[in-house]
Order: structure tokens, then sequence, then C-alpha cells
């Protein structure tokens, strides 16, 4: 059965840019069809401040993996665009979270479904609104727009303009 999952790309490591369009290309392999795409988005990072801006960007894609597949398939990607993990909210070549796997919430150890900071991340709610404004957050009961207004984040979310051309 397929899912629509929303996951977001951040990159703050070498071409930002082209990363975040390698990513999406591995995805479309590795994952499901790429549905949607929001704006490229620059933000400074979250949670480890002295460090270069982020490169945020929003997809959908449809997939028929569980949501344990397609953590693992997410981990493979990350490493195949030279991700390392080493400290919490270190710079990184690529980074991708699921923030929702369709309306389903998953509680486990290892995965946390929906994303447990959606709600507080203006990085995350922009494109997150600008393609599914209307998506109800399985937990909250609020759409992505409510929770982008209620949204009290501090960092400002600026689009990069060019940097989505392959936008789709």
């Amino acid at each position: 059965m397929e899912k629509d999952v929303f996951l977001l790309l951040g990159s703050n490591q070498g071409d930002r840019g082209r990363l975040l369009q390698r990513a999406t290309a591995e995805m479309n392999m590795k994952i499901g069809a790429v549905l949607q795409k929001s704006s490229v988005y620059q933000t400074a990072a979250w949670g480890m401040p002295l460090q270069p801006d982020f490169y945020n960007q929003v997809l959908r894609v449809e997939t028929r993996l569980t949501a344990g597949q397609l953590l693992e398939a997410i981990f493979s990607i990350e490493r195949a665009l030279g991700r390392v993990r080493t400290a919490r909210w270190s710079p990184r070549t690529i980074d991708i979270d699921i923030l929702y796997f369709g309306g389903s919430v998953i509680d486990r150890a290892d995965l946390a479904i929906p994303h447990p900071a959606i709600a507080k991340r203006r990085f995350t709610l922009v494109p997150l609104a600008e393609i599914s404004p209307d998506f109800i957050h399985p937990v909250l009961q609020k759409t992505n727009a409510a929770l982008l207004q209620e949204c009290d984040d501090p960092l400002a979310v600026k689009r990069v303009d060019g940097a989505d051309e392959a936008k789709g």
C-alpha cells in the first residue's frame, strides 16, 4: 500500500543546492516518486548556531516502504552523499528527517513519527506549509498552516532564489 510521506532535507556543507538535488534523485530511485518539492530556504543552524547556514527543502514522496525500510533507505542516501554522524546538530552534507508517514503515529526508540519538533521549527514549517498547508498533524490535530502561524521560533527563513530551479 502506498503512503505519502513528507521529508525534510537539510544541508550546510559543500554545494548545498546540488546536494539537495542529488538527495531528491536518490529518493526517486530508492524510496518512491517525488510528488512535490517546496522552494529551498536558507536558515541559520538550529541547536548549534556557530556553523554555516542550512539550505532546507520539504518533499512529498509516495512510497511502498514501511517506516523502518524508509528509515534505512534514508540512512543509505545520507551515507552515499557523505553524511558522517558525529555530534547532535553538527554540520552535515545532508540530513533527511521523516516529518509525516501518511497519518501514522509511530513511537519507537529509533523512530518517532510525526517528527516531534515539527511545531517548534520555522525552517520545517515554512516549506511544509508551502506544499501542504492543509495537512493535519495526526497528534496535534492542527494543519501545517496553523502550526506555522503559532510557531514562536525566532530564526529567519529566507527563500533562496534559483536554488530550486528543478522544483516540480
